[in-house]
């Protein structure tokens, strides 16, 4: 007959203290870069090398943090068109819209119900987005021949 015998915990490994970096502060940064690189292009294609502001939309069930996704933004903007760039994080609300009696009506992320009946059947019409509303660009001034 075997005796069970409790496993031994490696101090060294298992109980040291991990890095602050989360995978959702990584989400964060990946999220920067991708939106970094749309904003490139878009000064690309209009000819501008500077990004002075960059306007975006995060909804509270985006499953992305403001406050890290500003701190990211901070370090991925680094060394391009944006790096002296402002982002301006909107806020928007929760919309959902009722499958029982069809209204359409704002709530709370954590209680996704019809305001009007009550329903529980709602699918969310917003509030679940993260867009980019507007990039403001610094163009070139343009040069007039000289005679």
């Amino acid at each position: 007959m075997r005796t069970h015998r409790p496993h031994r915990l490696c101090v060294g490994v298992h109980t040291r203290a991990r890095p602050r970096l989360t995978i959702q502060s990584v989400h964060e940064l990946s999220l920067c870069q991708a939106l970094l690189t749309q904003v490139a292009e878009i000064a690309a294609g209009r000819g501008a090398r500077v990004v002075e502001r960059i306007t975006i939309e995060v909804g509270p069930l985006c499953g992305v943090e403001p406050a890290l996704l500003a701190r990211a933004f901070a370090i991925a903007r680094a060394g391009g068109c944006a790096a002296e760039a402002a982002l301006l994080i909107e806020s928007t609300s929760v919309t959902v819209s009722c499958m029982s009696c069809g209204a359409q009506s704002q709530t709370k992320p954590n209680r996704l119900v019809c305001a009007a009946c009550g329903g529980f059947r709602t699918r969310v019409v917003a509030g679940d987005e993260l867009r980019l509303r507007l990039v403001e660009l610094r163009m070139p001034e343009s040069r007039s021949p000289v005679a």
